[in-house]
C-alpha cells in the first residue's frame, strides 16, 4: 500500500539511475552531489552519507513522516531486490549464448595463418608471370598504337583534300549551313600545317569560302528573303569570323520594315471577320498571320545571339508591334465591332504577345498589352453605348416626315414601338456582347474582369444620362447646332416635332417603368462584383437616379407637347382676333372658319395621342343644376329682360349679375395634374386654348355684331368640347368665362336671339355634313 503513495514517474526515475550506477563501468559518470548541498534526492548517489542524511530528514520530518519515510524505503528495497532478482533471469540467456559464440570463434581461427601464406605465394607467382608478358609484348603494342593513330588521322586528311570539292558543291545546291561547318572543322588543321602540307588545299577553301561570304551577305540584305532566312545566313557569317556588327544598323533596320507585314491592317481583321461568322472556312489570313509573327520570333532569337547588345532595340520594335496592333483594334472599334468579332482580335494579338514573351521575355510583354488592351476594351464599352444612343436617335427621328409621304397609317406609334425596341432590346444586345466578354478565359480579359464591370455598370449610368440630354435635344428644350439640321419648326416640321415630342414622353415612361428594371435586374445577375472603382466612389450603376431623371424628364416632356400644341393654336387664335375692327364688325351669318381649324387643330392632337397614350377612366365632371346654370349668365331670361334696358341700366347691371352668378356657380378646378391618358392631355389643351381665347378678348373691344359673333362661336364650340374632353365643368366654365369676358369689353351687348342662335348653328352643321 505504501508504494502506491509514491508516483511511478520518480519511482522509474529512481530505479533506472540505479540500475545504470549498478552496471556502469565509469564510476565517475554517476552525478555526484556536494555534501554541503545535501539534500533527501543524494541517497540515489555515490556519495550518500548516511549520518548526514538521517540528521536532515530528522529535522525536516515529524515522527508521522519519519515513520511513513521509514514504510516507503523499505517498499522501495523489496521493489529494487525483485526488479534486479528479474533482470538477471532475462539477461542469463543472453550471456550463455555470447559464451558458445566465443567458444566457436575461437575454434574456427585455428589453421587460418597457414592458408593465408599460401595465398600469398599465390598471388606473388601470378605477377612475376604478368610482368614477363607485359616485357615480350612491349614493342608489338607500341607498333599496333601507331598504326592505329595513323588510321585514325588518314580520314582527316583524306578529309581536308576533299574539302575544297565538297565546298563547292554545297555552294552550287546552296546548302551554306553545311559548307561552314566543313570549313570551320578543318579550320584547326589549316592554322597548324596550312602552310606547309595542306598549302592548296588552304587556298582552295579559302577562295570557296570567300564566294560563300559574298553569297550570304546578298541573303542577307536581300529583302526577297525571309526573316528566318537572313538570320540564319548572319549566324553563318558570324560563325566564319565575319565581322557582322558592323551590320546591326542595317539589319535591325530591315527588321523594323518587316514589321509593317505583321501589323494587323483593317483588311486583315475585316477578313477574320468574316471567318469568325463563317466556321465553314478555312482561317488562311489567320494561319498566315501567325507564321509570320513565329518567323518573326524566330529572327528576333537569332538576333540576340548575334547582337547580344541589341535587346534594347528588340524590345522598342516588339512593343512598337503590339501598339500598332491595339491602334488597329480601335479603328475597327470606332466602326462598330461585334463582341464576337473583338475577342477574335483580342486572340490574336494575345497569341502574337506570347510568342514574342518566349523569346524576348524582358519587354515583359504581357503586361505591356495589358495596358493597351485596358484603353482599347474601354473604348469599345463606351462605343458601345454611343452606338445604342444613335439607334435609338435613328429610331425616334423616323417619326420626322411629312404626313403626306408617310407609309404607316399610324407614324407615331410605330416610331415608339420601334424605339422601346431599340431602348430595350439594344441595351440587352449590348449587355449579352459585355457577358461575353466577360465568359471567355482569354488571359487579357479575366484580369479586366473587374474593370469591365466597373464599366459597363458606369456606361450605363452615363448612357441613360446622355439619352435623356438627347431626349431633351429632340424635343427642342436644349438649343444644338445639331437640332438646326431637320428639327427646325415649319408647317409640316411643327407638327411633326410635337409628335416626337409625345412620342419622347412616353418613351421616358417606358424607361423608368420597364427598361430600367429589366437592365437591373440582368446587371445584378451577371455584372455583379467589380470594385475596382473603389467603395469610396459608391456603386457604378443607381437605377433609382436614373428612375428620377426619366421620371421627371416625361413630365417635362408632356408639358412641352402641351406647351407646343396650345402655342399653334394660341397663334391661331391670335390671328383671329388681332385681324379685324371689332368695333365695325357685321352682324353675324355663320360661324367663323377659326371655329374650323381650332376644331382641326383638336383632332389632329386626339389623333396624336391616340397613337401613343391609353385611354383613361371614363370620368365626366358635370356642373349640378342645383348649385347653379350651365349656361352663361348672359343667355337666361332674366339677363334677356334686362337687356332691354338703356344702356346706362344695362352696363350697370350686367357687372353686379356677373359677379352674382359667379357666386352661385359651382366651383370647378380648372388646371389639374396631368396624367398620360389621352383625355387628360387633350382637356388640359382645350383648357389652356379656351383661357388664351379669354385673354384675346380682353384685349379687344366690340360692338353688338362683333359680340353675337362671339356669342355664336363660342355656342358652337360648346358640343364638340364637351364629347372631347373628360372634364366638361370646367369647359363649360371657360366657355362661359370667354362669353362674359366679350360683354365685359362690348359697347352694346345684346346677344343673339334663341331661334336666330340655334338657326345659325344648324346651317353650320348641315354644311359641315356636306
Amino acid at each position: 500500500m505504501a508504494t502506491d503513495d509514491v508516483p511511478l514517474d520518480d519511482k522509474a526515475k529512481r530505479m533506472r539511475d540505479l540500475l545504470s550506477s549498478f552496471y556502469s563501468p565509469d564510476p565517475s559518470s554517476t552525478p555526484n552531489v556536494p555534501s554541503k548541498y545535501g539534500t533527501l534526492d543524494t541517497i540515489n548517489t555515490t556519495s550518500f552519507d548516511p549520518d548526514q542524511y538521517m540528521n536532515l530528514l530528522v529535522q525536516k520530518s515529524n515522527l508521522e513522516a519519519l515513520l511513513k519515510r521509514h514504510v516507503e524505503m523499505a517498499a522501495e528495497i523489496k521493489n529494487l531486490d525483485t526488479d534486479l532478482q528479474m533482470l538477471v533471469y532475462e539477461n542469463y540467456n543472453k550471456f550463455i549464448s555470447a559464451t558458445d559464440a566465443i567458444k566457436r570463434m575461437k575454434s574456427n581461427i585455428v589453421g587460418m595463418e597457414a592458408n593465408m601464406e599460401h595465398l600469398l605465394d599465390k598471388i606473388m607467382s601470378v605477377q612475376s608471370r604478368s610482368d614477363g608478358v607485359n616485357t615480350s609484348l612491349f614493342e608489338k603494342r607500341e607498333h599496333i598504337e601507331k598504326l592505329h593513330r595513323t588510321r585514325n588521322l588518314l580520314p582527316k586528311v583524306q578529309f581536308i583534300y576533299d574539302l575544297p570539292a565538297r565546298l563547292g558543291k554545297c555552294i552550287k545546291s546552296e546548302a551554306y549551313a553545311d559548307a561552314v561547318k566543313f570549313y570551320t572543322g578543318a579550320m584547326p588543321i589549316f592554322k597548324a600545317y596550312g602552310d606547309s602540307s595542306f598549302q592548296d588545299c588552304k587556298r582552295a577553301s579559302e577562295e570557296a569560302v570567300a564566294i560563300i561570304v559574298k553569297n550570304l551577305q546578298g541573303k542577307l540584305f536581300s529583302d526577297s528573303e525571309s526573316i528566318q532566312a537572313r538570320a540564319e545566313a548572319a549566324v553563318l557569317l558570324k560563325q566564319l569570323d565575319f565581322p557582322v556588327d558592323s551590320l546591326q544598323a542595317k539589319l535591325l533596320e530591315k527588321l523594323e520594315q518587316s514589321l509593317g507585314d505583321l501589323r494587323l491592317e483593317t483588311g486583315e481583321i475585316e477578313n477574320v471577320f468574316m471567318e469568325s461568322n463563317d466556321p465553314s472556312k478555312q482561317s488562311i489570313p489567320t494561319m498566315a498571320h501567325e507564321a509570320s509573327v513565329r518567323e518573326f520570333v524566330e529572327a528576333i532569337r537569332a538576333y540576340r545571339v548575334i547582337f547580344p547588345d541589341s535587346e534594347r532595340q528588340l524590345i522598342t520594335l516588339a512593343q512598337d508591334l503590339v501598339i500598332k496592333h491595339f491602334e488597329t483594334t480601335e479603328q475597327s472599334v470606332k466602326r462598330r465591332i461585334s463582341s464576337a468579332n473583338l475577342l477574335v482580335v483580342l486572340r490574336t494579338i494575345w497569341t502574337d504577345v506570347l510568342l514574342m514573351d518566349e523569346v524576348l521575355h524582358e519587354a515583359v510583354l504581357p503586361k505591356f498589352s495589358l495596358e493597351a488592351a485596358q484603353v482599347t476594351v474601354k473604348q469599345y464599352v463606351a462605343s458601345s453605348f454611343t452606338y445604342l444612343l444613335q439607334d435609338i436617335s435613328d429610331a425616334l427621328l423616323k417619326v420626322n416626315f411629312s404626313p403626306k409621304d408617310a407609309a404607316e397609317e399610324h407614324p407615331l406609334q410605330v416610331a415608339l414601338e420601334a424605339s422601346k425596341k431599340a431602348v430595350l432590346q439594344g441595351s440587352m444586345d449590348v449587355l449579352l456582347g459585355f457577358r461575353q466578354l466577360l465568359d471567355d478565359d482569354l488571359g487579357l480579359l479575366v484580369k479586366l474582369r473587374d474593370l469591365i464591370i466597373d464599366w459597363v455598370q458606369e456606361g450605363f449610368q452615363d448612357f441613360f444620362r446622355a439619352l435623356d440630354d438627347r431626349f431633351l435635344l429632340l424635343s427642342g428644350r436644349k438649343n444644338s447646332s445639331s437640332q438646326k439640321q431637320g428639327l427646325t419648326e415649319g408647317t409640316n416640321g411643327e407638327k411633326v416635332l410635337a409628335g416626337l415630342v409625345l412620342v419622347l414622353a412616353q418613351l421616358s415612361v417606358f424607361i423608368e417603368q420597364t427598361a430600367i428594371p429589366r437592365i437591373t435586374e440582368e446587371i445584378g445577375a451577371s455584372f455583379s462584383g467589380g470594385g475596382a472603382r473603389g467603395i469610396e466612389n459608391g456603386p457604378a450603376f443607381v437605377p433609382g437616379e436614373i428612375c428620377r431623371i426619366f421620371r421627371s424628364t416625361g413630365e417635362k416632356l408632356l408639358h412641352h407637347y402641351i406647351n407646343m400644341r396650345t402655342q399653334r393654336i394660341s397663334t391661331l387664335l391670335r390671328k383671329r382676333f388681332t385681324t379685324p375692327n371689332w368695333v365695325k364688325h357685321k352682324e353675324p351669318r355663320e360661324v367663323h372658319m377659326f371655329v374650323d381649324l381650332f376644331l382641326q387643330e383638336l383632332q389632329a392632337i386626339g389623333s396624336e395621342v391616340k397613337q401613343i397614350l391609353p385611354q383613361g377612366l371614363l370620368r365626366k365632371h358635370r356642373r349640378s343644376d342645383s348649385n347653379g346654370s350651365t349656361t352663361s349668365s348672359r343667355s337666361n331670361p332674366l339677363r334677356d329682360d334686362k337687356m332691354s334696358r338703356s344702356n346706362t341700366q344695362r352696363a350697370r347691371s350686367q357687372l353686379l349679375e356677373t359677379h352674382l352668378a359667379k357666386l352661385f356657380k359651382q366651383k370647378v378646378e380648372i388646371f389639374t395634374k396631368v396624367e398620360y391618358t389621352q383625355e387628360s392631355v387633350v382637356t388640359t389643351i382645350v383648357k389652356f386654348c379656351l383661357k388664351s381665347l379669354q385673354e384675346f378678348v380682353r384685349l379687344q373691344t366690340f360692338n353688338r355684331s362683333g359680340f353675337q359673333q362671339i356669342q355664336l362661336d363660342i355656342q358652337f364650340l360648346r358640343t364638340p368640347l364637351k364629347d372631347t374632353v373628360e372634364d366638361e365643368a370646367a369647359v363649360d366654365f371657360l366657355l362661359d368665362e370667354v362669353i362674359v369676358a366679350a360683354s365685359e369689353r362690348c359697347l352694346d351687348p345684346i346677344p343673339l336671339e334663341p331661334p336666330i342662335l340655334d338657326r345659325l348653328i344648324q346651317a353650320k352643321l348641315a354644311k359641315s355634313k356636306e
